[in-house]
């Protein structure tokens, strides 16, 4: 009896294309996203006199801190 070899195949590879490097960005410092500046240097609240004493949920701390900021004017809108 003849002993029958398998077929072997050839595996057909791809090559990848590779974009064109671009140049570097420049560091040039961006303003923040939304166009939002908020400056709280020189404020004497604590964390508990904005937040309460009690725990709550970060879409409360959310809330609470858009409320102080707009209540003491503190962004540039």
């Amino acid at each position: 009896m003849a002993v029958k070899k398998k077929a072997t195949t050839k595996k057909i590879t791809t090559k990848k294309k590779v974009a064109p490097k671009t140049k570097a960005k420049s560091k040039t410092k961006k303003p923040a996203f939304g166009g939002y500046a908020i400056n709280f240097a020189g404020r004497k609240e604590t964390v508990e006199q904005v937040f309460g004493n009690k725990p709550i949920a970060p879409s409360e701390m959310t809330k609470k801190i858009w409320a102080f900021v707009k209540s003491k004017n503190l962004s540039n809108r």
